[in-house]
């Protein structure tokens, strides 16, 4: 069996852009006829320049090899060029082949990925889901602040500040979601801070505001639902230490990415000094990253994002080395579904999966996108049973919505 042919999509995702503005599929086709798909997550350049880096490596590594030799192929193009060196681009590029690898095996065998990874070790997958704001607020949102957003930062957050950093509408957002039937939700109360100069120092003024916000969040949904405060590394050591403290009454989950992802040991310090998990992986790539990550300590919820981190298998590979530390798996996703398929079928099978993050309830255009959608029950994720990783792109659905500028 060997891989004949790729077909990438670079797939406009319409507002409100719950996922990022656009998505990066990848089709392999084998001689076969069977067919198995991919996504790569937030490569940081152009999504058309992203998929021609795609077509690159295909052509030249890919094309031609067998589907089930994941861990030939991983290293072939993760050593080219002479490049083996743990690289955000590359790996997220490996890991939109490597999954679409496993759908092609699964596909073949006719078995669900996680049934050659592990097996099924539990039945639905937990998930939560960050805060957005409902109808109401959108159509409120000043016209152009997202396309200011999106040019300042790299990305849409108007339609998340108020729903983030209002103590009142964070609380209502976090109830409603708690009424759906999550049971745990994530927020960042210092979104407001989000820009290309971090880390920052914070002054008592913004504590005191997002200290209010995480109060409001517990006491509008009580013990029903977990607290993730998921911060994005805008804030120094002391700054983070200082938040971390204040919050500790309220009983988050989690406190994610208290300082920018570039220094494991600062992230330790924190980890030190509070007595909140510490939770972090999505800008991070490759096991070599995760395993300096978890000797020192600095987190103990790994949050790898499959699209970037090298696929499924490195995933579990990544998993098993937090399993021997006493810590758990919380995949995270922002992108679009298939990535989403892929990490159902880690979490089913991973002992020391503990949550995994969802798009609110996979419906809109994650749903649409696909010819089946995933299925969400009363906050878990049932997993299809299907072969590969049980889920088919629309690829007429994809050809209507080309890459959004």
């Amino acid at each position: 069996m060997k891989i004949t042919d790729q077909k990438t999509f670079v797939v406009g995702n319409p507002p409100p852009y719950h996922g990022g503005h656009n998505w990066v599929f990848l089709k392999l086709m084998t001689d076969s006829g069977v067919a198995g798909f991919g996504e790569a997550y937030a490569i940081p350049f152009h999504p058309l320049k992203a998929a021609g880096l795609i077509e690159d490596v295909g052509e030249r590594l890919v094309i031609g090899s067998s589907p089930f030799d994941i861990e030939k192929l991983w290293r072939n193009i993760y050593g080219s060029m002479f490049g083996q060196h743990a690289d955000m681009v590359k790996v997220a590029v490996i890991s939109a082949f490597e999954m679409a690898c496993w759908d092609i095996i699964g596909k073949e065998l006719d078995q669900p990925v996680y049934n050659l990874i592990g097996g099924k070790y539990r039945e639905k997958v937990r998930s939560y889901t960050y805060l957005y704001l409902g109808a109401e607020e959108k159509a409120t949102a000043a016209p152009g602040a997202y396309e200011k957003s999106l040019k300042e930062i790299g990305t849409p957050i108007h339609s998340l500040l108020d729903a983030h950093c209002n103590p009142e509408k964070a609380a209502e957002r976090a109830a409603q979601y708690a009424r759906q039937g999550f049971t745990a939700v994530k927020f960042d109360p210092l979104l407001n801070l989000m820009s290309s100069e971090q880390p920052q120092e914070l002054s008592l003024e913004e504590l005191d505001r997002a200290e209010a916000v995480v109060r409001a969040v517990r006491e509008a949904v009580g013990s029903k639902c977990e607290l993730l405060i998921g911060t994005h590394g805008q804030t120094n050591t002391f700054s983070a230490i200082r938040f971390a403290r204040r919050i500790e009454k309220y009983e988050p989950l989690w406190f994610e990415e208290p300082v920018p992802p570039e220094n494991f040991d600062e992230m330790a310090r924190v980890a030190r000094s509070t007595s909140i998990p510490i939770a972090t992986g999505e800008r991070l790539s490759t096991i070599y990253e995760f395993a300096q990550l978890i000797e020192k300590q600095a987190a103990s919820i790994i949050q790898m994002s499959l699209g970037r981190s090298g696929g499924i298998l490195m995933a579990k590979k990544v998993a098993a080395m937090a399993e021997a530390h006493y810590g758990q798996i919380a995949p995270h996703l922002y992108c679009g579904p298939i990535e989403e398929a892929a990490n159902i079928q880690l979490d089913i099978s991973t002992p020391n999966f503990l949550i995994q993050e969802t798009i609110e309830t996979c419906g809109g255009f994650h749903a649409e996108i696909l010819k089946e959608p995933l299925k969400w029950e009363d906050g878990y994720l049932i997993p299809s049973g299907k072969p590969g990783l049980g889920v088919e792109l629309n690829e007429e659905v994809a050809a209507k919505h080309p890459c959004a500028e």
